[in-house]
């Protein structure tokens, strides 16, 4: 189905793959000292030349390097560095090239969001014991070969096993919120039938018009204009389009009557719907992009409302 132009980048894709994360190490440190009083001698009263006495020094936490801090959650700039490198390899490996500055920004937003959803995971109650995440390494080792197999993958990414468990659990609690945000969404929706005829140029767009207004069928011009799917937009609910404009506009018209001409980045579309249905079943493409709208919609707003410091 055609949904008019690419989704465009969507960073929950990398978000919730445990692959792609690298170790995130929290370091805590909490010094206590305790003083008790003593029986002291009496002062001997000859003079004594004052001497420089310097104050006791407490070693303190050596701060760990950020690259961001969300709602003072660190992660870290190695955690940062590493998780860029990979994204960068895997970029080659399909053949792609991302600018530096466009690849930093996928990233930090990726570890950003996952950190997000990780920490609601723990507010909403999540727990994960050291067995049961343990419990999922030996499956991850079952499911790659066996214990050797999965030590090399870790080496050939430059994970120690200590810092994959780290971010497998933060992975592991992102996805369990990602699952509760998602849970509440209805499988039904109000929906459209629509076709549309796309042309690339006003004047012709003007004289389709035209023909339409003196009684041409809309859908021997749709397939005239496109053969191949004949101008179909097939079923889909609000929120389902990239073009806002054609979806508004959709959802505004009578069955059989012909839109205005809608102009887009693609070109000139004239709309029409066919049928209408006040709750019908999503399509399964339908149902993942209104998903991934509340997803989004559910980042954006815990943005919002954390403080996040770079």
């Amino acid at each position: 189905m055609m949904r008019l132009k690419p989704f465009g980048s969507y960073r929950i894709n990398l978000l919730l793959d445990i692959q792609t994360r690298f170790p995130f190490v929290a370091l805590t440190l909490t010094l206590a000292l305790t003083a008790c009083g003593t029986s002291q001698p009496a002062p001997d009263p000859t003079p004594v030349p004052a001497t420089p006495t310097s104050a006791l020094t407490i070693p303190t936490a050596t701060p760990i390097p950020s690259a961001v801090i969300v709602n003072d959650e660190i992660i870290s700039l190695a955690e940062f560095n590493a998780e860029l490198l990979r994204f960068q390899q895997a970029q080659e490996a399909l053949g792609k090239s991302v600018p530096v500055d466009e690849a930093e920004e996928r990233v930090l937003n990726d570890l950003i969001d996952q950190m997000l959803l990780a920490q609601a995971a723990r507010q909403a109650g999540f727990t994960l014991t050291d067995s049961e995440l343990s419990a999922r390494v030996e499956k991850l080792a079952e499911d790659v070969g066996g214990e050797e197999n999965l030590s090399a993958w870790l080496a050939s990414h430059n994970y120690a096993r200590e810092s994959f468990t780290s971010s497998l659990e933060k992975a592991i609690s992102a996805a369990w919120m990602r699952d509760k945000i998602l849970a509440d969404l209805s499988s039904t929706a109000e929906q459209v039938h629509a076709q549309q005829i796309l042309l690339y140029n006003l004047e012709t767009a003007e004289d389709v018009q035209t023909k339409l207004a003196t009684g041409a069928d809309f859908s021997d011009l749709a397939s005239a204009y496109d053969p191949k799917t004949n101008g179909e937009l097939f079923w889909f609910p609000r929120g389902y389009l990239l073009e806002r404009s054609i979806e508004n506009t959709t959802f505004s018209l009578e069955i059989g009557v012909p839109s205005d001409i809608i102009e887009t980045e693609v070109g000139f579309h004239i709309i029409m719907v066919l049928e209408k249905e006040k709750d019908r079943p999503l399509s399964p493409d339908a149902l993942l992009a209104l998903q991934k709208n509340a997803l989004s919609e559910w980042l954006e707003k815990a943005r919002k409302d954390s403080k996040i410091k770079r």
